[in-house]
C-alpha cells in the first residue's frame, strides 16, 4: 500500500513539475529548431541512401526485359534555418486620461 501512495504522490508531484517550466528562451528556441532540420534533413538523407540501396538489389535481380528502377533524387546540401529577428517590443501606451467624476 505504501508503494502505491508513494507511487501516486511522485506522479503528481512529477507531473506538476513539467507544467511549470518556463518558456523557451530565443537561444534555446534557436537550438530546438536547428536540432529539427538537422533531423530532418538527416531523415532525407537516409531515404536517399536507402533508394540506392534498393536499386542495387534490383539491379542484381532484375530480369531481361523489365524497367530500370527509378532513379534516386539526391537531397541538396544542408542549409540551417533562417530563424525571424525578434519582434521590436511595441511602443509603451500613453497614459490614460483621467476619468471624470
Amino acid at each position: 500500500m505504501k508503494k502505491i501512495i508513494a507511487f501516486t504522490f511522485f506522479a503528481f508531484a512529477g507531473s506538476s513539475a513539467f507544467a511549470a517550466l518556463p518558456p523557451l528562451t530565443p537561444e534555446q528556441a534557436e537550438a530546438a529548431a536547428l536540432t529539427k532540420a538537422k533531423a530532418a534533413y538527416g531523415d532525407r538523407v537516409g531515404a536517399f541512401q536507402l533508394c540506392q540501396a534498393q536499386n542495387r538489389v534490383a539491379d542484381r535481380f532484375k530480369v531481361a526485359g523489365t524497367p530500370a528502377p527509378a532513379a534516386c533524387v539526391a537531397p541538396p546540401p544542408f542549409v540551417p534555418p533562417v530563424v525571424a529577428a525578434a519582434a521590436a517590443p511595441a511602443a509603451p501606451a500613453a497614459p490614460a486620461a483621467p476619468a471624470a467624476k
